[in-house]
């Protein structure tokens, strides 16, 4: 027995094959289809959501990044460029000039991670809700031909 893809049915030919096949052929082709079809929506939305995954990923890493060079400015703040701007200018005033510029830096690596999550988009499989959609759809207008 072939089993067809839910856009590949619909031609007058196969209609007159359903007909003349029993209830208990059409239930199980019937579940046959689904079971396939249920299945490949799993695998689509697993696809999905590992390329999505990735994404966040990349938005997490800058995060993570961002968290260490804010630890590396508490470092730099109590070692050597303080001390080397301390020739030049008070120590209080070296201190507060190295804790800017490693905020700024830090603050650009956050911006940067969360422009990468958005763009990630919610973690929803928007591909395979639409095709469960359609199929449901094509299952309805399935149904209702059956009917008549």
């Amino acid at each position: 027995m072939t089993t067809q893809h839910p856009s590949t049915v619909g031609n007058p030919r196969d209609t007159d094959q359903l007909w003349e096949r029993s209830l208990g052929e059409l239930l199980n082709q019937l579940s046959e289809q689904t079971t396939r079809l249920v299945h490949q929506e799993l695998e689509l939305a697993k696809a999905e959501l590992t390329q999505k995954g990735k994404q966040a990923g990349m938005g997490a890493g800058m995060f993570g990044g961002a968290g260490a060079l804010g630890l590396a400015a508490l470092g730099a703040l109590t070692a050597c460029f303080i001390l080397a701007l301390n020739a030049v200018m008070p120590a209080w005033l070296a201190a507060l000039l190295v804790a800017v510029v490693y905020g700024i830096i830090a603050f650009v690596l956050v911006k940067q991670g969360q422009a990468r999550i958005k763009a990630a988009g919610p973690p929803v499989p928007e591909q395979t809700i639409e095709t469960v959609k359609e199929d449901v759809e094509w299952a309805k207008t399935q149904m209702r031909s059956e009917k008549r």
